[in-house]
Formats: structure tokens, C-alpha cells, sequence
């Protein structure tokens, strides 16, 4: 498989312009260490797991299924119970992870303290503001979410066809598109658009190593791009997820003014992670992208990063290339 080399490969000591999303509960050390020993980056869910101490010991197991470089993603929100965000700061670094992403709230207070330990930083955008300041702020790179990606979309519902060549032309980081991406032909079109990569995630769930239950991939696979829901929105914290029993059961509460106290019950994390790991689609609400619609198989990590750059290079020196002839 040729190579495709980017200012993202370059930065992160990765093969390919091709990373995986830190997916709550999903993203763990068998994900992370399939995907960077295809060429991408792995990247693992740093509050998937309960504490900093079992973070770490995360880390050192993804560390001992892989010589290859991968993140941790640091999602930063208000949360009912205070998270100890600076113990898990501290046992990334101590981990000896090299890349990390952040991700929500703005990563200020963390940035001085993971440069320091000689990590590389992304911040996930949902929006050009907020990638400006990031890039203000001193991190490596920037991923861009468009309004098509699975989880959190924000509130501006810009989709990555805009948002990405917006970033791509601001910002002087390189920037990695996400939301949408499944294929070669969404790589090419990043790269076209100005990103440096791609990141997925409803793609990567949909994987043979991926830890989550074989009816949350059948569905992926049998999904359509009709077959998500944005709820939350009249909390200005909108989600994108499945549709199921609970979403529907969600949005209609919304609908009647319900708010945060009587709709945290059915959105609750541990219900989300009930359906990863019972297979029971309509135990909570669980993210999936529009992109599910272009999901028609459950691969091994390197056979769908292997089909992607071979597909886009396809792409780039066969189609493009005649038309650049015309």
C-alpha cells in the first residue's frame, strides 16, 4: 500500500492521513492499538475509563499491543460530579503518550503542562471561532466537526462541505476533518477541502475490534444517513445518536419543554454503555453519524485504512488525473 503524506503524517510519526475519534466506552486499548498498527491514529477515550489510575493502566496496555504512536482524547465538560481532569492530564503524560486531543471546553489551563511533558496537542472544533482560539492557544492541530458527525455537533449546525475549507484557509495548523468520512472518496474530498486527514468514528465502531456488541455493528451496517437523531437541543447541548426507542422518547419530551431534570435519567452515560456492551439498541441513546449510510461492512482496522488510501490514491491518479488532462 503507497503512502499518502500529509503535514498530519509528518507531525505525528503516523503512515496515514487517517485517524480514529476517541469514542466514549468504545475506544480502547484493542481499537486503538488495531488502528495505529494499520498506519492511523489510534486514539483512546481517556474518561472511558473510571480513574486516572485506570487510564494509565490503559494506556500501558495499549503501549504493550503496539510500537506505534497514538492519542488520548481528554473530553472537558461540566459535569454533575467534578472529574479530576488534572489527574488525567498527569497520567497521559506519566504514560508517555505523545499526541493527545482535547476536546469540549477550552484546553488553556492543560496546554502548558502537556507541552511541557513533550506532548502534541489537537483541540476538536465545532466552529472558526474556536479553532482560531485554539490555534492561539499554542496547540499542533485542529479537528474540525462538521454538523454530519456523530456525538456533538454544536450549535451552529455548519456542515464540513463549509466548515472545512473555512478552517483550512484561517488557520496556519494543519487541520483534520471530521464528521462524514467513511471511505477514499471522503479522503480525497478532505484533502481537496484543505484538511491534513481524516478522523472517524461511526466508521472505526463499525470494525471487527471494535469492543462494542455485534448488534450495535449489524445496525450500523443495515442504518441509513436517515437513521440519526439531534436531541438536546433546547439545552443547547445538542447530540447527534441513534434513533431508537429512547431518542424518539427523548426529543419528545423536548418537545413538551421537559428539561435537563427529567431528560438526564434516559441520557445517561451508563445507559449508552449498557448498548455497547448488552446489544440492546434501545437500552440508551448511543452516538452514530450520518455516515452510517455509507457503512456497508465490518472490517479489520488495516483491511478499511488499507481500502481508504488505496482508494483515494485511486481516485487522485485515476479519475482527477484524466479530468486534469481534459
Amino acid at each position: 500500500m503507497a503512502l499518502l503524506e500529509t503535514r498530519f503524517t509528518r507531525l505525528f510519526g503516523v503512515a496515514h492521513p487517517v485517524m480514529q475519534g476517541g469514542m466514549q466506552w468504545a475506544a480502547r486499548a484493542e481499537l486503538v492499538a488495531a488502528v495505529a498498527n494499520a498506519g492511523g491514529l489510534g486514539t483512546l477515550s481517556a474518561l472511558t475509563q473510571p480513574s486516572p489510575e485506570a487510564l494509565l493502566a490503559e494506556i500501558r496496555r495499549t503501549q504493550a499491543l503496539t510500537e506505534q504512536a497514538f492519542a488520548v482524547n481528554l473530553t472537558l465538560l461540566p459535569t454533575l460530579k467534578p472529574v479530576p481532569y488534572d489527574d488525567y492530564r498527569n497520567a497521559i503524560i506519566e504514560g508517555g503518550v505523545r499526541i493527545v486531543e482535547t476536546a469540549g471546553s477550552n484546553p488553556q489551563a492543560h496546554i502548558e503542562a502537556f507541552k511541557a511533558g513533550g506532548v502534541k496537542v489537537i483541540h476538536k472544533c465545532t466552529s472558526l471561532r474556536h479553532a482560531l482560539k485554539a490555534q492561539q492557544l499554542g496547540v499542533d492541530a485542529v479537528c474540525i466537526d462538521g454538523f454530519e458527525c456523530a456525538g456533538h455537533p454544536g450549535e451552529e449546525d455548519i456542515p464540513g462541505l463549509v466548515l472545512i475549507p473555512l478552517t483550512s484557509r484561517a488557520l496556519s495548523i494543519p487541520v483534520i476533518a471530521c464528521g462524514g468520512f467513511a471511505d477514499g472518496r471522503g479522503l480525497v474530498a478532505a484533502l481537496a477541502l484543505g484538511a491534513e486527514a481524516i478522523s472517524m468514528g461511526t466508521r472505526f465502531l463499525c470494525t471487527r475490534e471494535a469492543p462494542v456488541h455485534p448488534n450495535v455493528k449489524a445496525r450500523l451496517v443495515q442504518g441509513s444517513e436517515q437513521g440519526t437523531q439531534l436531541i438536546l437541543r433546547s439545552l443547547g447541548n445538542s447530540v447527534r445518536v441513534a434513533r431508537n426507542a429512547v431518542s424518539e422518547h427523548v426529543a419528545a419530551s423536548e418537545a413538551q419543554g421537559v428539561g435537563f431534570d427529567g431528560l438526564a435519567e434516559w441520557v445517561s452515560g451508563q445507559r449508552g454503555r449498557q448498548v455497547y456492551e448488552t446489544g440492546d439498541i434501545d437500552a440508551g441513546v448511543w452516538s452514530a453519524g450520518l455516515v452510517q449510510g455509507l457503512i456497508e461492512d465490518i472490517p479489520a482496522c488495516h483491511e478499511l485504512i488499507a481500502r481508504i488510501v488505496d482508494e483515494a490514491r485511486a481516485i487522485i491518479r485515476g479519475r482527477l488525473g484524466d479530468l486534469a488532462k481534459a
